[in-house]
């Protein structure tokens, strides 16, 4: 998966949490105190990619997501708050049918370093979920 789609999984993912917190005024729950959320590693991963690809219905919703992405980076270039905030909400309605081990695996890929050997791992494996969706 490319990269600049991963970061705009995961921040969509991210913004409906993002946004709880600025309402409340301090950092979202799961931050107070707790550690920093692990990187993914490679089998993390593979057991997301294994998933989604074993189920058509998660296959076609996953590349709804990929789709919306390429929406969110686009709107993120023209600084459209709102159509963010409305792909963020369709994105994680969305990341939700895809089940628990995929909204971790997308909240964890914030913490990976795309430099490393390990951060490369990661996104070759989520490269072949992306070449699984028609372009």
């Amino acid at each position: 998966m490319n990269l600049k789609v991963i970061i705009a999984i995961a921040a969509i993912a991210a913004m409906p949490v993002l946004a709880q917190a600025q309402q409340r005024g301090g950092p979202p729950p799961a931050q107070k105190g707790a550690p920093a959320a692990k990187a993914p590693s490679k089998a993390d991963a593979q057991k997301v990619v294994t998933q989604i690809k074993a189920d058509k219905a998660k296959l076609d919703i996953y590349c709804q997501i990929v789709k919306l992405g390429d929406q969110a980076q686009a709107a993120a270039q023209k600084k459209d708050q709102k159509k963010m905030e409305d792909l963020s909400k369709q994105a994680d309605a969305m990341g939700e049918k895809l089940g628990p081990d995929y909204v971790k695996l997308m909240a964890a890929m914030e913490e990976v370093n795309p430099d490393s050997k390990e951060g490369k791992d990661v996104i070759a494996v989520l490269d072949t979920l992306d070449q699984s969706c028609p372009k």
